[in-house]
């Protein structure tokens, strides 16, 4: 579809609104710049040994990112433990559109996001305590500006960083519970075209902060086996920033107030001998309460974005083979279900069931630890048909890279 084209039929479907400011807000069907998978805009990856088991890791929960996952395991760390570690993920979707011949494919971009963990368990004491820092939600996308998709996505970025304090209770041998509160600081980008002269593009740029809390729960009655849940609570950012409709109106104050979804990991571990960890776990995430979201005191009014999404689930499973030199090999596999509606689809959250294989290794040692896995992530062909410029096929296929290393003092 040419960009002439795109201008008419957008014209033509702007025609039948009556002000403005739905005009504008029709033009900007699409509205965060949440990670283009199915898993909404969540970053489950927040470990490479835990990554190269599809995740399959609340029940374990023996190195420091059992922070993240399920932070009653730290309990089993003694001393002073530090890990740092990264996952890096290539975006890619392409657009096929229901008029032959037409085509669009995002940007090309390898986005880092990092993670940092420190524990410390007091010698004959049952408490322990950690510090986690990491990103469980973000990541973006990018169309091109002259493509046909741009009068409803351009370009969108969420940065949402937390910081957890936890302190965990080993109340028996075989139990230990955990509890802290989360600290979490968020920004959002968004560049949206619109194809309604005489605004070309509208911008927003805001941040925000917010607290919630987290628990956890580990409990294994024998060697062989473990079983683990966490839960992360609500929470809801208000996003306070800046907006405006280039070149028709500058800067205005803007704000709109996102809910953050809770999510539940739990999951049971087995381990037929020392040398084998067999792991499976189910994770729900509460994304009924992100339905929709008002940008408040743009040039052209309040608008509104509905969203409406769904709660999903991701189904993991792993396995790890631990060698007597202290190396290690692992396998997993998630599934992802899709998160949102054909009604409400937009190219800014092209998302749809989705399929993650992973492998990794490492090893940990007497005090350097470290680790690296590898996923390929991909899922069906969608097809989208609502009446909307977005209407079209998508398809979706990238590939991660995660890595940690670790220190015990």
């Amino acid at each position: 579809m040419n960009k002439t084209k795109v201008r008419s039929e957008w014209k033509t479907i702007a025609a039948n609104r009556r002000s403005p400011g739905c005009l504008i807000g029709l033009a900007l069907v699409a509205l965060f710049p949440f990670d283009l998978l199915a898993l909404g805009f969540r970053i489950p990856n927040q470990d490479a040994e835990a990554t190269a088991r599809g995740n399959a890791f609340v029940a374990t929960a023996d190195n420091p990112s059992a922070i993240y996952y399920n932070p009653a395991g730290i309990t089993q760390l003694e001393g002073l433990n530090a890990q740092f570690g990264g996952h890096l993920i290539s975006v890619n979707s392409t657009f096929e559109s229901v008029t032959p011949g037409v085509e669009s494919k995002t940007e090309f971009e390898i986005q880092p996001v990092s993670q940092f963990y420190v524990t410390y368990t007091p010698k004959e004491k049952p408490f322990s305590f950690g510090l986690g820092v990491y990103v469980p939600f973000g990541l973006g996308i990018q169309w091109p500006e002259d493509g046909p998709l741009s009068p409803v996505a351009i370009e969108g970025r969420l940065m949402y960083a937390t910081i957890t304090p936890v302190i965990a209770w080993q109340v028996h041998p075989t139990l230990s519970i955990a509890v802290g509160p989360t600290f979490d600081f968020a920004s959002l980008m968004l560049r949206q075209g619109t194809f309604v002269p005489p605004v070309d593009e509208f911008h927003f740029r805001g941040e925000g902060f917010t607290a919630g809390a987290k628990v956890g729960i580990r409990w294994q009655p024998h060697e062989k086996w473990a079983f683990g849940a966490s839960y992360v609570s609500p929470t809801t950012i208000k996003f306070e920033g800046n907006s405006n409709f280039k070149p028709l109106a500058g800067d205005t104050d803007t704000t709109a107030e996102a809910p953050f979804p809770q999510f539940v990991i739990a999951g049971v571990s087995y381990r037929p001998s020392k040398h084998w960890n067999l792991e499976v776990g189910v994770d729900w995430t509460d994304w009924d309460t992100l339905n929709t979201v008002t940008f408040e005191g743009t040039p052209f009014g309040d608008i509104p974005f509905p969203l409406n999404w769904k709660s999903s689930w991701l189904a993991h499973s792993g396995v790890s083979y631990y060698f007597d030199n202290r190396y290690w090999v692992a396998g997993g596999y998630f599934f992802s279900e899709n998160s949102t509606t054909d009604a409400d689809f937009n190219p800014l959250v092209p998302d749809t069931n989705l399929h993650v294989v992973s492998l990794g290794f490492g090893r940990r040692g007497e005090k350097w630890s470290w680790a690296l896995s590898g996923q390929l992530i991909g899922g069906p062909k969608r097809s989208i048909n609502n009446g909307s410029i977005a209407d079209g096929t998508y398809q979706f296929f990238n590939q991660a890279v995660n890595f940690s290393i670790a220190y015990r003092f």
